[in-house]
Parts: C-alpha cells; sequence; structure tokens
C-alpha cells in the first residue's frame, strides 16, 4: 500500500481534465489541475482545484509539487523528461502517458535507485494495450504470433484524409514519424512508421493498419525470447496512410514537421465524434496444439461530471487512473521504473475504472459485456453501473 493522499495533473486540457476529474468521481481524492493558461472558468470544485502553473519555472514546479505524493504528467510529451525529473528529486510517484520512446528512455535512466515510482505510458497505447498483450502472452505454452492493433476514429471520416483528429496533432506526427520497435522471426528489429500496411475486417467494418512508433511501450523487452512475432499497428478507415504517405514523403514534409503541423492544423477538422477500437490476436500452441485467442472491444464516450467526453479523453483517462489504484493498493512496484505489462490486466480490469475495457476480459466472465470475439461495445454510463456475470449465449 502507497499512501496518496494529494494528486497534482499537469496539463488541463482535454485528457488532463478527464484525468482529474475521473480521479475525484472515483476516488474522492483531492486534485490540483495546473496549466500554463488560466482555466476559461474556475467551477466551485472541492475536490478539483485548478491553478495556473509554468512546468519550464523550476523553483515553481518544485513548489507545486510540494505537498502532493502522485504526479500524473498530461502535458506534451516535449514536457516529460524535465517533469519527470522534478518529481523524482522532490521524492513524488510520477505516472503519464507519452508514447514517445526517448522520452521514457530518460524516465528509465532517471528511475535508477528512485525511491519512488516513475512509471510512463500509462494510457491506451502504450498502456492498456501492453496489459491485454502481456496476459494474452501468458496464455500460451509456446507464443508464436502477437499482433496488436488500436484505433482512435473519428465516427464520420468524409474528407480525403478519411480522418478527423480525436487527439493531439503533435503525438500523431511523433508517431507516423518516427521507427517502430516489433519481433521478427525471434529478433528485435526496428520497422518503417506507415510500413508493413494490411487490411482487416473487424465486427463486419474494413480498416486498414500499419507501423507506428510507441504503442507497444516496453514490450518488445519483456517478451524477447517468448515470441516469434510481436508487432503494433494504428487502425484508419482505408485510404488515410497513401494520403499520409504522400504528405510525409512524397512531399518531404516529415523533414519539415512543423511546417506539416501547420497544415494540418489548418486544414483537418477536429472532431468529438469518435470511437476508440482495440484489438489483438495471439496464436501459439497450447496443449500441443495450435490456437488462435482474440480480444477485441469499442469504446464510446459518454458523460463525466456532468461533460460530454470523447471515447479517446475517457479510454486515455480509465488506463491512468486504473494504474493509479494499483500502485495506490499495492498491487504494482513501489519503486523504480516500472512498464505496463507489469499490471496484470485482471487486476485493472477489476479496478473501479477498468468496465471500461470490460470487452477485452476473459470470454464468458463477468468482466466483458458481450462475445470479446464479436466485437463488444462499451458505451460509457458514468460512473459505470455494477459489473454483472454475462449469461452464457448459446453458440449457432
Amino acid at each position: 500500500m502507497i499512501s496518496i493522499r494529494n494528486v497534482l495533473v499537469l496539463g488541463a486540457g482535454k485528457v488532463g481534465g478527464t484525468v482529474a476529474d475521473m480521479l475525484a468521481d472515483y476516488h474522492r481524492i483531492p486534485v490540483t489541475l495546473a496549466d500554463r493558461d488560466p482555466p476559461r472558468r474556475a467551477p466551485d470544485d472541492p475536490l478539483v482545484r485548478r491553478t495556473v502553473l509554468d512546468v519550464e519555472d523550476t523553483a515553481t514546479l518544485a513548489a507545486a509539487l510540494a505537498g502532493h505524493q502522485l504526479l500524473i504528467n498530461a502535458l506534451p510529451f516535449q514536457q516529460a523528461g524535465r517533469v519527470a525529473a522534478a518529481a523524482r528529486a522532490l521524492g513524488v510517484h510520477y505516472l503519464d502517458l507519452t508514447e514517445d520512446v526517448a522520452a521514457t528512455r530518460v524516465i528509465r535512466g532517471l528511475a535508477d535507485g528512485a525511491d519512488t515510482v516513475l512509471m510512463p505510458q500509462c494510457g491506451l497505447a502504450p498502456g492498456v494495450i501492453g496489459m491485454l498483450g502481456a496476459h494474452l502472452a501468458g496464455r500460451f505454452d509456446d507464443l508464436h504470433d502477437l499482433h496488436l492493433r488500436v484505433g482512435a476514429l473519428s465516427r464520420h471520416a468524409t474528407n480525403g484524409l478519411r480522418y478527423n483528429f480525436t487527439w493531439s496533432i503533435d503525438g500523431l506526427i511523433n508517431e507516423y514519424c518516427h521507427p517502430c520497435a516489433a519481433i521478427v522471426q525471434g529478433q528485435p528489429v526496428s520497422a518503417q512508421p506507415l510500413e508493413g500496411y494490411e487490411t482487416l475486417v473487424l465486427d463486419g467494418d474494413t480498416y486498414e493498419a500499419f507501423n507506428t512508433s510507441g504503442g507497444l511501450g516496453t514490450l518488445c523487452e519483456t517478451l524477447a525470447g517468448r515470441v516469434r512475432n510481436l508487432d503494433y499497428k494504428t487502425l484508419r478507415y482505408p485510404g488515410h496512410r497513401d494520403a499520409m504517405a504522400l504528405l510525409l514523403h512524397d512531399l518531404r514534409l516529415a523533414e519539415r514537421r512543423d511546417l506539416l503541423r501547420q497544415v494540418l492544423e489548418h486544414a483537418v477538422p477536429h472532431s468529438r465524434e469518435d470511437v476508440v477500437i482495440v484489438f489483438a490476436s495471439a496464436s501459439g500452441l497450447r496443449g500441443g496444439r495450435l490456437e488462435q485467442e482474440t480480444r477485441m472491444g469499442r469504446i464510446q464516450g459518454g458523460r463525466l461530471r456532468g461533460v460530454d467526453r470523447t471515447a479517446i479523453e475517457l479510454a486515455t483517462a480509465a488506463g491512468v487512473v486504473g494504474v493509479f489504484e494499483l500502485l495506490r493498493t499495492g498491487r504494482l512496484p513501489a519503486r523504480g521504473f516500472v512498464g505496463q505489462e507489469q499490471a496484470a490486466l485482471e487486476d485493472f480490469l477489476a479496478t473501479r475504472v477498468g468496465s471500461c475495457y470490460a470487452a477485452l476480459g476473459e470470454p464468458g466472465s463477468g468482466a466483458a459485456s458481450a462475445s470479446p470475439h464479436r466485437g463488444a461495445t462499451f458505451a460509457h454510463t458514468w460512473p459505470p453501473q455494477p459489473r454483472r456475470r454475462a449469461r452464457q449465449q448459446p453458440q449457432p
């Protein structure tokens, strides 16, 4: 058990605000929500206190950390190293949502000899998808292939990109431009983003998938020597990859990312009508027989503390808030670097926010709202309703 009485959340954007409200609603714990921009409104909230903070001011950041036992960093990935170093120096536990490989490497170095936990990559991918991958890997005597797919998609895509922004522009550019870790025939490799193209049908809908950076977190290291082939790919609607390849490679905007950001921000609309799709497929030997096991879930948006939230906001926030509960209740290591796959999937699904990912649970268990092989959908009611054991459905 770790005593956490006050939490500091850095970054009062859509995800950071959802994290703060989810902590307050589910755990009734005081939260300080800090951002460099003054809040547009200052609601009378007994649990979430809003404040202005510039993390580049070292003294101000240190003062903000005082009196808090846990920091959740929801700032852009460029700030991760600075903020993690400050938390480590002041003995404050650290969680973040970064997908950036370089930032995670820095944080891992900071964790050597630390008396507190430094656990980056606590969102969806990397994050929950790593828990799911490790869980499926442990269900085989000899694991051959593990394929992990995640898509944060607008429900209606009518432009040439077949895409609207549902999350960070900088995060998307980052994952489309950096090398991607994978394991091929038992050997760790660095694959190129946008390569490894495939099409697949999930629950009757057609998607494309391709390599993107950072989604596996530290899973390649964890499963080294235990899997023949491991990869992570992003799901999109067909046509998106080719359009992005034109921008990034043919027009060479991968070399001018500031300009790429301007173009995308000017031309591609943001949408709050989204859906998150999580899919995993594992195959290997079990009891001497070649078998395959899949899990699939769809996450929809919903209301939390009277505010409409998107699917990606809820899915990302639930990842880190679930990890917070596991850390607080002693189901994670109490110090040093912690990878996402060190959190057992069944423990995570049993947390107060675990029902967000209920469809990823064991087939036929009370954790799943329907058969995950049929693409179960979890439409949020916040707070989630108590789980009921699923009725066994006759198989066709």
